[in-house]
């Protein structure tokens, strides 16, 4: 096992569950550009090869246990970036292990009862806790939310579109990805497997800007999905209602060249607009656009995006600065993918699901495997 050189008092010493993908490609660059606070001092993978490799790339000792990495005093601030099967557990275990804040990639838990268990932990043992749902982090986002006004109160429709190529072409972009594991091959006419993609479509992709519609949508008891369509090789459209807004969520990870992640929410009289960054390209924050009559303000882009911002932000908790989110945003962020998800799954066993539909791009490309979902 490797071992860092002497750990620098001075900075905060982060850890990570999980060395995947997103690890190497997302928050080992947004970490390097942070080398001024932050510090990554211990790399766990349940793959020793993949552990030691993603380790040694930034001087880290590695493990194969969590227990291992939860003991290692060097580290202050966890990230859990394992398979979301995992997470609950592993978020509750790095607070009763005292660590200083722990950033949880989402979901942060399968179920309600799984995310009342965490909130109950964090509140005992006083560890600050933060989603990784990345626009909730961006500066643009932040400067709108300071900047709209009244637009919540008046906004009727809103809108997340997401056309992306598939994750490896990011992330082979960003580093040379070691352990990549190459997903099954699946038919796409099964029920239970458009059941899944529609799943995870929600809770792995639709959940980043879920957030941010549920900010627009703070009655959303009664989420009633009128329409739910899979994209092949890795899409969906959706569309529902939430109390008396209307939503459209849609996304396509195909092999286009022209990324483009758009979110919209619509008023009388006033409109936003933000444009964000993909996620693997470590280019600045998102830019946002509010429109009223006669006038259009525009805020952004800044120098960096909300992963880089999540970071910050854990540095402060960890330091015993800011604020974190509170638990009763995170369980209801949690419960309102979860409603969607469950609704547009649900549209399989009423026949009124379209799984016909292949984007342009794959169809020119050829391209029919399964897609991974950034995490």
């Amino acid at each position: 096992m490797s071992s860092q050189a002497q750990a620098s008092p001075a900075l905060l010493g982060v850890g990570i569950l999980g060395a995947g993908p997103v690890t190497q490609a997302i928050h080992l660059p947004s970490l390097a550009r942070l080398g001024n606070i932050l510090e990554v001092r211990h790399i766990m993978d349940v793959d020793p090869a993949v552990a030691a490799s993603v380790a040694g790339r930034v001087g880290a000792r590695f493990s194969t246990s969590m227990e291992e990495l939860l003991a290692d005093t060097a580290v202050d601030i966890v990230a859990i970036c394992s398979p979301h099967q995992f997470h609950a557990a592993q978020v509750i275990a790095a607070c009763r292990a005292g660590k200083k804040a722990v950033l949880c990639e989402k979901p942060f838990a399968m179920n309600g009862e799984e995310a009342a268990a965490i909130s109950a932990v964090s509140a005992e043992t006083g560890v600050p806790i933060i989603v990784g749902a990345m626009h909730t982090f961006d500066p643009g986002w932040l400067a709108a939310e300071g900047a709209w006004g009244d637009l919540p109160e008046q906004v009727h429709t809103v809108r997340s579109s997401i056309v992306l190529p598939p994750n490896p072409r990011f992330e082979d972009f960003a580093t040379e990805i070691v352990g990549r594991v190459s997903l099954p091959s699946s038919d796409p006419t099964d029920p239970e497997v458009i059941k899944a993609m529609l799943t995870g479509g929600v809770m792995g992709l639709a959940i980043h800007d879920l957030p941010l519609v549920r900010r627009f949508t703070p009655d959303f008891a009664d989420v009633e999905v009128l329409h739910a369509e899979i994209v092949r090789p890795f899409g969906y459209v959706i569309s529902l209602r939430a109390g008396n807004v209307t939503i459209e969520l849609r996304a396509a990870m195909n092999a286009t060249w022209e990324p483009a992640w758009e979110f919209e929410a619509i008023g009388d009289d006033a409109a936003l607009k933000i444009d964000f960054t993909p996620s693997y390209v470590q280019a600045g924050s998102a830019t946002a656009r509010i429109r009223t009559a006669g006038r259009t303000t525009v805020l952004g882009p800044f120098g960096h995006n909300g992963y880089e911002g999540e970071w910050r932000k854990l540095a402060e908790l960890a330091g015993g600065t800011g604020q974190p989110p509170s638990a009763e945003t995170l369980i209801h962020d949690l419960e309102f993918a979860l409603a969607i998800a469950e609704a547009a799954a649900g549209q399989v066993d009423t026949g009124r699901v379209d799984t016909g539909r292949v984007d342009a791009g794959s169809a020119a490309s050829g391209t029919t495997e399964d897609q991974e979902v950034n995490a």
